[in-house]
Order: C-alpha cells, then structure tokens, then sequence
C-alpha cells in the first residue's frame, strides 16, 4: 500500500499527464465504471440467489410427494 509520499507523487504524475482540466471528466468516467461494475456484481448475485430459491422450492415440491 503506497505511503503518503507515494500518493504525492502519483497525483502530481496524473496532473502532469492530464492536466487540471481533464482530471474531473477522468474522475467521472471512473466513477461511472465502478458503479456499473458495482451493479453488475449485484445483478449476478441476485440471478445466483434466486436460482438457489428455485432449487429449494424444486427440492420441497419433490419431498413433499
């Protein structure tokens, strides 16, 4: 995990390679894909418990005659 020192360094290089300009619009984009990416995981994992409920309920009906 970087120290304080590196975190300084590396924001100066991303100002240096960027600009002061496009540093909010390259912050958005990141938020933006970690959202999507945030939602995505969700979905799968809804999708997974819901498959495991069908399952349960398969397997009640079955016993259940």
């Amino acid at each position: 995990m970087p120290g304080g020192g590196e975190w300084i360094f590396i924001l100066i290089a991303i100002l240096l390679l960027f600009g002061g300009r496009k540093i909010p619009e390259l912050m958005r984009g990141i938020g933006r894909g970690m959202r999507e990416f945030s939602d995505a995981k969700n979905n799968v994992k809804n999708e997974i418990e819901e498959g495991m409920k069908e399952k349960d309920i398969k397997k009640e009906e079955q016993t259940a005659r």
